[in-house]
């Protein structure tokens, strides 16, 4: 007779544990070593620290450019005036004639760039648009500088020179070895070209549009005070395909007035400035307040003649004035279809092509009429 079967019915009989039982069960005694999920989180946290490690260090090809600061054409800095006039009459003032800028960050990583460009508010663009190969940071620098300088130079000869008052033309630059060379200096004063009175370079190009590489002309100049007449000038041949004569100058104009107008403003490159310059040189020179005490802001590169011309970077400008508190924004004309698509709500987009544009358009709106927008151009 057989021994009876003292086993719980239904009992399952036990088993050694396998290695393979204990990883999916994740109960792997610890003091051996990580888990597979703990390796796992460990080599995800280092990577992800390398990671934004390289982001941080590596400079990527790029340049950020965002909402610069705005400054206050008819205000005053640290250093005084904005806009200095010595020698005439200027008048008050009110309201704010902003000129907008966009900033221009060059140390750019690869992390910083990321979060620079998913917030909306900056765009990254090619480093070589801004800094070209062959050119250094330096000369990339003083490039803007006499850019920013002859902005300022053009923005007091526009201003005068709508408000009637006599401009005269200079050789700026004498080209060395060049047609005029053994005539002219830096710094004269071009009275006559060819027998024909000049106050202009434009009226100078009209001179030399109905002649050729090889005529002599006659050139009357001013330098010190001393009057020179009718000295001998054999034009040469520019060599870029034009059919005109070529007196190798770089020429620019000048307010002929006895008073002194200087800008300072530092810190700040590029042509864009010269518009605001230039209506609040017409506001500090003329009665009444032709911003109506409002606060306006703009941009656009001058010529001498009045004649406003684009820019880059308008949407960052139009940020930068909102957050300024500005309400209208003197837009050049060229600029007005990117304007309108990019403008903060509630900003008056206000057309001009001209020195005249701007001055007349302000005006209208302290008067309480309505001035030429970009939505209507």
């Amino acid at each position: 007779m057989s021994e009876p079967d003292n086993s719980r019915a239904g009992a399952v009989p036990e088993r050694a544990q396998t290695d393979a039982d204990v990883w999916q069960s994740g109960q792997r005694d610890t003091t051996m070593g990580l888990t597979r999920r703990g390796w796992t989180i460990t080599l995800s946290v280092i990577m992800a620290a390398v990671f934004v490690a390289v982001g941080m260090l590596v400079r990527v090809p790029y340049v950020a450019l965002g909402p610069g600061p705005t400054y206050d054409t008819l205000g005053v800095t640290a250093d005084g005036p904005v806009i200095k006039i010595d020698g005439t009459k200027s008048y008050e003032t009110s309201g704010e004639l902003r000129l907008t800028t966009v900033s221009l960050s060059d140390d750019v990583q690869l992390i910083k760039g990321l979060g620079m460009w998913i917030s909306g508010r900056y765009a990254l663009a090619p480093r070589e648009l801004y800094f070209p190969p062959g050119e250094t940071e330096q000369e990339v620098e003083e490039q803007n500088a006499r850019q920013f300088q002859n902005s300022q130079s053009s923005a007091e000869v526009a201003a005068l020179s709508y408000l009637d008052y006599p401009t005269k033309v200079i050789a700026q630059e004498v080209v060395s070895d060049g047609p005029s060379s053994d005539v002219l200096r830096s710094g004269d004063v071009l009275v006559a070209v060819d027998g024909t009175k000049v106050s202009s370079t434009e009226d100078v190009h009209k001179v030399l549009n109905d002649t050729r590489p090889g005529d002599v002309i006659t050139v009357s100049y001013r330098r010190d005070g001393t009057l020179t007449r009718d000295k001998k000038v054999t034009l040469g041949d520019a060599g870029d395909g034009r059919e005109q004569g070529y007196m190798g100058l770089l020429l620019t104009d000048r307010a002929k007035v006895d008073f002194e107008i200087d800008i300072e403003l530092a810190d700040i490159g590029g042509p864009s400035a010269g518009l605001m310059f230039a209506v609040a040189i017409v506001d500090r020179l003329t009665p009444g307040k032709l911003t109506g005490g409002e606060r306006v802001a703009g941009t656009g590169e001058i010529a001498d003649n009045g004649k406003v011309g684009p820019i880059g970077g308008i949407q960052f400008k139009l940020v930068a004035a909102k957050e300024d508190g500005a309400t209208t924004f003197l837009v050049p004309k060229d600029n007005c279809a990117e304007a309108v698509r990019t403008a903060p709500d509630g900003m008056r987009l206000v057309r001009v092509d001209t020195l005249d544009d701007a001055v007349s358009a302000l005006e209208t709106i302290a008067d309480g009429g309505k001035a030429r927008t970009c939505a209507a151009s």
